[in-house]
């Protein structure tokens, strides 16, 4: 079963299952949403139902995996010869849905929920405390091993100045 859905002035063909990122809705993660703005309805081998422009009985339910952000475009204006240069960015919020059921029909089974921390995990959480007192030490430990990266390129490229002489001497053999 599948359906078409319009959400955020976009189209979205969906089953359930399906795990879609659409503009920015209300809700936290987690939550139910239910979409009723359904274009078309169909299932596998048979004819599909669609609206005119809206199916009236037809509802998309979902939940909420994560409210996030899409990756950073550049903005950039410019007017040649006029020393007019502007760059903006931006990011636009989205949601990341994933479809439960159609009409309540084809719904998914729910993934098993986590359990709470139990009372052990705490004492771990102790232990890493004194050990993030011993991280400082060991930065200190890589600091003398970029030196050390330094140190060969110098040598790499005082090879390279050796080698040069070299070649002129063999272009002086061809040459006799």
């Amino acid at each position: 079963m599948y359906a078409v859905i319009k959400t955020g002035g976009k189209q979205y063909r969906v089953s359930p299952g399906d795990v879609i990122v659409v503009e920015k809705l209300l809700g936290d993660a987690g939550a139910k949403v239910k979409l009723d703005q359904v274009l078309m309805v169909g299932e596998d081998g048979k004819d599909p139902e669609v609206g005119a422009p809206l199916l009236a009985s037809a509802a998309v339910n979902c939940e909420v995996v994560d409210q996030s952000r899409a990756d950073k475009i550049i903005v950039f204006k410019k007017k040649r010869r006029q020393g007019y240069k502007r760059t903006k960015g931006h990011r636009q919020d989205q949601t990341v849905l994933r479809v439960l059921d159609i009409n309540g029909k084809g719904a998914v089974k729910a993934a098993a929920k986590k359990t709470a921390p139990k009372k052990e995990e705490a004492p771990k959480a102790e232990a890493k405390a004194p050990a993030e007192t011993s991280e400082k030490p060991v930065e200190k430990a890589k600091a003398p091993a970029k030196k050390k990266a330094a140190a060969t390129k110098k040598k790499a490229t005082a090879t390279k100045q050796k080698a040069a002489p070299k070649k002129k001497a063999a272009a002086k053999k061809k040459e006799e």
